[in-house]
């Protein structure tokens, strides 16, 4: 059973986190976070470890679609120094489904 979006950040961290550990995960790329990828010097395995360990500070932003949210989660990676690396994800728990939006160095964004 899905507990009902949008989640609190605790409860957002909890469920990210199981959707990036699972076998079934599927995940996505926009076009905007590959771009900021290259732009930062990050890879994929930046991106799985912050999901995967990482966690979500801030209340969800609706996302364009109904009934989808955007979630930031933080953490260092072991590519990214002593900085940390911000992800834009929106989850889909259903579908098992990471939909990355953007990347980011928290320090440049704020927390």
């Amino acid at each position: 059973m899905s507990i009902q979006e949008p989640w609190e950040p605790g409860i957002a961290t909890e469920q990210i986190r199981s959707i990036a550990k699972s076998p079934k995960m599927a995940i996505t790329y926009k076009l905007h976070a590959i771009d900021r990828m290259a732009e930062r010097g990050l890879i994929n395995s930046d991106v799985l470890y912050a999901l995967a360990n990482g966690f979500v500070y801030q209340k969800a932003i609706p996302a364009t679609r109904p009934d989808l949210y955007r979630y930031r989660i933080e953490c260092k990676t072991p590519n990214s120094g002593n900085r940390v690396v911000g992800v834009v994800v929106i989850p889909a728990v259903n579908g098992c489904l990471l939909k990355i939006v953007s990347v980011m160095w928290v320090d440049e964004y704020g927390h």
